[in-house]
């Protein structure tokens, strides 16, 4: 490994290019007088030794002269997958335990190891499960990770998945959350002891953390929920609810809003800050009362699953959500400021592709609807669920590669600028699909087709400037404006000579007379605007440095400044923004205030 990156090192000084073709190239030579596999260099282990050797070998690594130019060309060739941190931020995902679920959809699968909808071996499942589900354990496990493969972890997005976080006891919704925190305020040292304290009293409890072992456990129970002898929320009481061990360690899950709320206060300076934290619900539980909670622990977007916006199609797959329950779901988010991911099916049960694009049309371009970004997938049929029925009986088919594809591509034609998806496919093994969709690059296929026909794509992920290098002299800032049912939208972008966009804002401003109707169930009041995000894009810059992407140019400054120009002209006194924990110094700096829910300035 050392002759390796010594190598490597020696290249770059010459100023050659080492690209990841170029690199794999490398390894290989290195390797092939090498006849024990076991001692094989591999790139995942490049960063994980520059990191070793640096600390352990200073003196050698002082000797190299390696000035901090070379080492940020090292860093970047050597680093793992660099599109994981490209977006501006570095993003940890973590799973809520298993928990009953309301709905018993007809596509979902029923992996009782799981909280409803995701199975075992998807990658996050699999970390969640190693960690016991406990949300500082898989923290500080991503936390790891990440940084071995190169990654900043100054700048992160929380994303919460697993069960509808609002079914879940307020007690461990306010634990979980702080635990989040903690993990991230903690120095190494800290977490390297709570880790093995945690770990500890799991095993205490009787609680596994071994695949295997929870898979001999499970599988007779597992077997007769794939047979529809029992539910699948009956044989989560029994594993989880009713049992002894899981009880005392529910005991343990729970923390008053004053300990998330002290976390909050040390987050917003410390070394890895949260600049984004996601929940995932269903429209059925957005009320004005579990959103006013879910800000006060900080949270700033909502996955949201519609799935479909066609009455009888949501019947016909067992789906209780009502679209009028759909509509009042995107009416409160947008109104409490936040960003709207919502959740697409394509192929469901009694749809059509016809049917699909009528639904994606009226998602993206109805006044009622209009999310900011869409998780778009097809059903596939995993064994166990209500749908593998239908496929026996002929009822349902999946599309065709070329049906699906084309569903996708009409899509991604009919999406605005201001609108980004995010998915294509589900991290679903293929060998849980029993058919459907298995391609693991269905997106990057779907995007050469797109391609191919020449028609103009907006979306916002396609255009991303991401890893790519750019001219910020060629920079122009664009506004769209758009209505929903009860605010003026506007989306204001960085937009550089090939359309590539380097950052953008969202603004909304309130209908005054849906403020005053509503004025004793919303937080905010007549003549507040607010700015419901504000995204530079580019490699993460570490706080406070500059990097060669998008970051610290001023972009995110002149994006707000233009935003309180429009808000101020349209009559708005005051303008709120939904700040992230790991946000509000900028914020402060940039003249908002602390104001409740939200940050605000006077106009």
């Amino acid at each position: 490994m050392k002759e390796l990156l010594f190598d490597i090192l020696a290249i770059l000084r010459r100023s050659e290019v080492l690209d990841a073709k170029a690199l794999a190239q490398l390894v290989r030579k290195h390797n092939e007088n090498i006849s024990d596999v076991s001692k094989h260099c591999a790139k995942k282990k490049l960063y994980p030794f520059y990191l070793r050797f640096k600390e352990n070998h200073p003196e050698e690594w002082q000797a190299l002269h390696i000035d901090s130019a070379l080492e940020e060309k090292l860093i970047s060739c050597i680093r793992m997958k660099p599109r994981r941190s490209a977006s501006g931020v570095a993003t940890v995902t973590v799973l809520t335990k298993p928990w009953q679920c309301k709905n018993n959809c007809l596509y979902c699968p029923n992996d009782i190891r799981m909280p409803k909808s995701y199975l075992t071996d998807e990658p996050a499942c699999q970390r969640a499960e190693r960690n016991y589900f406990d949300p500082y354990l898989q923290v500080a496990s991503r936390m790891k990770a990440l940084h071995e493969m190169g990654h900043p972890t100054d700048k992160i997005e929380l994303i919460i998945l697993g069960g509808t976080w609002c079914d879940y006891p307020q007690s461990y919704r306010v634990w979980y959350i702080a635990e989040l925190f903690q993990a991230l305020c903690d120095t190494t040292e800290q977490r390297k002891q709570r880790i093995d304290e945690r770990k500890a009293w799991y095993e205490q409890l009787g609680i596994s953390a071994q695949s295997d072992t929870l898979k001999r456990a499970t599988e007779q129970l597992q077997a007769r929920v794939s047979s529809h002898e029992i539910s699948y929320n009956q044989a989560i009481r029994h594993l989880y609810q009713e049992s002894s061990a899981w009880i005392r360690v529910s005991e343990g899950q729970q923390a008053p809003f004053s300990r998330v709320f002290d976390l909050h206060k040390r987050n917003e300076s410390c070394a890895h800050r949260v600049v984004g934290l996601v929940i995932e619900t269903r429209p059925d539980t957005i009320t004005c009362d579990n959103l006013r909670e879910i800000r006060r622990l900080g949270a700033t977007k909502i996955q949201i699953g519609i799935q479909s916006l066609h009455e009888h199609t949501l019947a016909l797959n067992g789906r209780k959500n009502e679209v009028q329950q759909a509509t009042r779901a995107f009416e409160l988010l947008r109104i409490f400021g936040f960003k709207i991911h919502a959740h697409l099916m394509a192929n469901l049960y009694g749809a059509s592709p016809d049917d699909d694009k009528r639904d994606y049309n009226l998602l993206v371009h109805d006044e009622r609807f209009l999310p900011d970004e869409i998780k778009l997938y097809p059903c596939a049929l995993v064994d166990g669920t209500g749908l593998v029925h239908h496929h026996q009986n002929g009822t349902w088919r999946p599309y065709t590669y070329e049906q699906l594809v084309d569903v996708l591509c009409s899509c991604m034609y009919d999406t605005p600028d201001y609108v980004r998806i995010s998915r294509m496919i589900r991290d679903i093994s293929a060998q849980d699909i029993l058919v459907g969709n298995k391609l693991t690059n269905l997106r990057q296929m779907v995007e050469q087709h797109a391609q191919a026909s020449g028609k103009p794509i907006r979306e916002i992920r396609y255009r991303e400037i991401g890893t790519h290098d750019f001219n910020p002299n060629t920079l122009a800032m664009t506004e769209t404006a758009y209505r929903s049912t009860h605010t003026q939208e506007f989306f204001l972008q960085w937009k550089d000579q090939h359309e590539r966009i380097a950052g953008f804002l969202r603004l909304s401003l309130p209908d005054e007379s849906y403020v005053k109707a509503h004025e004793n169930e919303l937080p905010i009041r007549c003549g507040e605007a607010m700015i419901r995000e504000v995204h530079v894009y580019g490699a993460v810059a570490h706080l406070h440095k500059r990097s060669q992407g998008a970051q610290h140019l001023g972009l995110g400054k002149k994006l707000i400044e233009r935003a309180c120009e429009i808000a101020k002209s349209a009559g708005y006194s005051h303008m709120n923004v939904i700040s992230a924990i790991g946000t509000r110094e900028y914020y402060r700096k940039q003249g908002f205030s602390d104001a409740g829910l939200y940050q605000q300035r006077s106009l």
